[in-house]
């Protein structure tokens, strides 16, 4: 199947059927979008090689990350795609662990395979990846991970999503709240305990710790074990703290939410689904991160003007049975 058999059979022009498929020109829509759908029908698949010589573009986006893991970066990653999928690009992942070595034979790959731009990424937002992408000859976008001073940066507001949590348990009626949280050498968590204090007071101190199940539930032992007041709500730094905050409470006989309102932070679904009761917790919201990010390097790779800086993207809280109350958006 050639052009010449997509434009015969949506009846249109060659050079329309063309501009329909790359997305360029001036018509209707419908008629876009019906080409499209014919050349899809008849099984046209436009020579890429073609296409990038033309252009002088791969039509292809490297995703280089530390995040081994994959909790923060696989959002990252759908993001992107979701925002390039549409005008054919096509994102490939390359994990570099914290390996310098590692990290610029795969900078070396995507550079000989003429990306069109690289987005970096990783597991926190103040450290950069263990590579220099500073003048590369093609583009790049953080998400995710501290930029250089030019660049472009996304991240998550972490002040922001902090607010929300903290202000929402003082607006179901939470008075002594608790912040359990991770280590204090993060930005993101001294981001998060600023916030925590600005809305809640000093009136709890913030407890520092690691991020796991296992300091969520010790973190309970210790505050239970001391005399005085205890909180009626608890703040924690992200979802596996929060499940061991509720799992230690649970143990102690208290009631989550009716005692005790617990927030978490990440909405990583396969531990806040799967807390009992469902977890409530702030969303980063690092499909959208990666979708601005990706959008951003394709025009960026196309000649756009791109201010650089740094974005922060909102938090939105995801409210479920463990803090008690109806959702902000109800």
């Amino acid at each position: 199947m050639t052009i010449h058999d997509v434009a015969a059979a949506a009846g249109v022009s060659i050079s329309t059927a063309s501009k329909a498929l790359n997305n360029t020109g001036r018509m209707g829509e419908e008629t876009r979008q019906r080409v499209k759908r014919v050349a899809g029908e008849i099984g046209f698949r436009p020579n890429a090689l073609a296409r990038g010589l033309l252009s002088k573009r791969s039509f292809t986006v490297g995703l280089l990350t530390n995040d081994t893991y994959g909790r923060f970066t696989l959002p990252v990653m759908a993001g992107i795609s979701e925002a390039l999928v549409d005008h054919g690009v096509s994102v490939f992942l390359c994990a570099i662990e914290d390996d310098p070595a590692l990290g610029q034979t795969h900078v070396d790959a995507m550079l000989d395979k003429q990306v069109d731009g690289i987005i970096a990424t990783g597991k926190r937002l103040d450290r950069r990846l263990p590579v220099d992408l500073s003048n590369l000859p093609v583009p790049v976008v953080y998400a995710f991970t501290e930029g250089t001073p030019d660049s472009v940066t996304f991240m998550s507001d972490d002040e922001q999503g902090a607010r929300l949590a903290v202000e929402w348990l003082v607006q179901i009626g939470r008075r002594r709240i608790a912040h359990i949280t991770g280590p204090e050498n993060f930005f993101s968590v001294r981001e998060r305990a600023n916030a925590y204090r600005d809305v809640a007071g000093s009136r709890e101190p913030v407890m520092y710790g690691v991020w796991s199940e296992v300091w969520g539930h010790e973190a309970v032992a210790r505050r239970w074990s001391e005399d005085g007041e205890k909180p009626d709500a608890i703040f924690c730094g992200n979802d596996q703290i929060a499940r061991g905050v509720v799992d230690a409470l649970r143990e102690r006989g208290i009631r989550v939410p009716e005692d005790v309102s617990v927030v978490g932070f990440d909405n990583w679904e396969i531990v806040a689904a799967q807390t009992r009761p469902p977890l409530t917790t702030v969303d980063m919201c690092l499909k959208e991160l990666g979708r601005q990010a990706g959008l951003t390097v394709l025009a960026l790779a196309e000649g756009q003007a791109v201010e650089p800086g740094l974005r922060k993207l909102p938090c939105r809280l995801v409210v479920r049975q463990s803090c008690g109350g109806e959702s902000p958006e109800d």
